[in-house]
């Protein structure tokens, strides 16, 4: 899968410096997955969460949340939010999903 775009995960582990280790492990792991459906994603990653056409990852001991959109048949993953647990629970991103 291309991962689309790191930038954003560069920008949340700047402040928040705990998450860049996991962040980066996720990128690793996801950019040389080759996933056709969400089942697939649930197979590496069984706490992902489909909301709308959106996937939700636990990041950090379930402390921060990755929101992506993953476009199985372009073997693309747009990098949406990248949060908090708390900023997550406000819902805000649920508008792009």
């Amino acid at each position: 899968m291309h991962v689309i775009s790191e930038k954003k995960l560069r920008e949340f582990w700047a402040k928040w410096p705990a998450t860049r280790k996991p962040l980066q492990a996720w990128h690793r792991i996801v950019e040389h997955a080759a996933w056709d459906s969400f089942a697939d994603v649930r197979k590496v990653y069984p706490s992902a969460d489909q909301v709308g056409r959106c996937t939700v990852f636990d990041i950090g001991g379930n402390k921060f949340r990755l929101v992506v959109v993953v476009h199985f048949n372009r073997g693309k993953v747009y990098i949406r939010h990248v949060m908090t647990h708390k900023e997550y629970d406000k819902g805000a991103w649920k508008g792009d999903c």
